[in-house]
């Protein structure tokens, strides 16, 4: 039976250099579900701007279902303006306030999260109260939260994120958030896995998974590592391999419980998608076979 997962939050415009590219984690996270066989929607909000339509036509033309993103009247459609380093690496300046921030508790939202298999959110879309209020209206009716961290200074605070974190059942982070966040709420490691015990203790979360960029992750579910080193490739840039490499993970554990081949395969989509432009690059499954093949 073909599962479901709703994700909540910014959809935008990453304006880089050269181009402007369409975004957001959520949206990112959807597109690349949807592209493994996971049906997927998305609870957002667009201005009534040529952006916004744009954004709902690339969401619809995924075959993401786009029948929640909410129109704006006043507020414009979102966009980031997008640092590259010379590693490709991404820095985020991100234009408030945007329509997204403004995303409002409808039934048509809550009966989809209701129905969900999980319903998957980030921390920036709470930096606007309404927003914010929305987003733990639909956790209260979710049936399985995934926090998908990504700090973006200076829109969060430590108190928030550890409120969100003792409400999911899966929390992701990168290497560096795991130890901003830990520290924070009173760590002295500095060891990924010591940490990731801290934090699932502190929040009762027995699922926390922690990507390392271009060293793999850490995947602890069930009182048990599972790990991955991570695939060599050359980098175009980093922009949405995270939200791949979410999706990736969550459209094998949603199916079967082989933890070691989830977190192979998600490894192995991040990889892929930083090798080229942009956050949603088309991947295809014997893409990602062959990379696995690879090691």
């Amino acid at each position: 039976m073909n599962k479901n997962i709703v994700c909540f939050g910014e959809v935008l415009w990453d304006v880089l250099p050269s181009e402007s590219i369409a975004g957001g984690a959520p949206m990112n996270v959807a597109i690349r579900l949807q592209s493994l066989g996971v049906k997927s929607e998305i609870i957002s909000k667009v201005g009534n701007d040529d952006l916004g339509k744009s954004l709902v036509a690339i969401i619809s033309s995924k075959n993401v279902s786009a029948k929640l993103v909410q129109i704006d009247n006043q507020l414009p459609t979102g966009e980031v303006i997008v640092h590259l380093d010379s590693n490709g690496s991404a820095k985020y300046d991100i234009v408030y306030p945007s329509a997204w921030d403004g995303i409002t508790v409808t039934d048509d939202a809550i009966n989809a999260v209701k129905s969900a298999d999980a319903f998957v959110f980030g921390s920036l879309s709470c930096r606007d109260n309404v927003s914010k209020a929305t987003l733990y209206s639909l956790i209260k009716v979710a049936k399985y939260k995934v926090f998908d961290i990504n700090i973006r200074p200076p829109f969060y605070s430590i108190d928030l994120l550890l409120d969100l974190m003792k409400l999911s059942d899966f929390i992701k982070l990168n290497d560096d958030e795991l130890l901003e966040v830990a520290a924070e709420l009173g760590s002295k490691s500095s060891n990924v896995e010591e940490n990731i015990l801290f934090i699932s203790k502190k929040t009762s979360t027995d699922t926390i998974c922690i990507s390392k960029g271009n060293k793999g992750a850490i995947l602890y579910k069930n009182n048990t590592f599972y790990s991955h080193s991570g695939f060599k490739v050359n980098v175009s840039d980093t922009i949405g391999a995270g939200d791949s490499f979410l999706a990736a993970l969550l459209s094998k554990l949603l199916y079967e419980d082989n933890y070691q081949d989830a977190i192979e395969f998600a490894c192995a989509v991040g990889a892929l998608v930083a090798a080229e432009k942009g956050a949603n690059p088309e991947i295809s499954i014997e893409q990602i076979t062959n990379k696995i093949n690879e090691n």
